[in-house]
């Protein structure tokens, strides 16, 4: 694909900055959740009244909308300290209007920092009444080669 290159070079430069200001939310493994309930109730906040709860999005990655996620991931930068040099323009990007392809390496960014937008004020309100939030996001995908002896 031609946007495998600019995907791979965004992915680098943006998602470290996704990393270290979304750490507090983002549950990496089963290990880290772990951790985290044990801290919840080390500090008394697990109640028997706790309800924990799940949910999933369906096709996140395919049903972003363009314009919103651009926005999303200007507002992103600038609120973490990255100076917008240039506003995007329509006629450089692509006239898709929603979503991204699964195995673009930015989507999964773009996807998280477009979820960053939407859980700010839920987290602000649950760490208030000191209530955990997590979203757990899978980083890695993994490659697998067989071998045959």
């Amino acid at each position: 694909m031609p946007t495998t290159g600019i995907s791979k070079f965004l992915n680098k430069l943006i998602r470290p900055v996704l990393d270290k200001h979304a750490r507090s939310t983002t549950i990496i493994d089963g290990v880290d959740l772990i951790h985290r309930l044990e801290a919840y109730t080390t500090n008394g906040y697990l109640k028997s009244k706790t309800y924990l709860c799940t949910f999933d999005i369906t096709d996140l990655y395919t049903m972003l909308p363009q314009e919103e996620s651009l926005d999303i991931l200007i507002e992103f930068l600038l609120q973490h300290g990255h100076q917008e040099n240039s506003k995007y323009s329509n006629q450089y990007y692509s006239k898709q209007i929603i979503g991204d392809m699964m195995g673009s390496a930015f989507t999964l960014t773009l996807a998280n920092i477009f979820m960053w937008k939407w859980e700010k004020q839920l987290v602000r309100q649950l760490k208030l009444s000191h209530e955990i939030y997590g979203r757990c996001i899978t980083w890695v995908i993994k490659e697998y080669t067989l071998t045959t002896t």
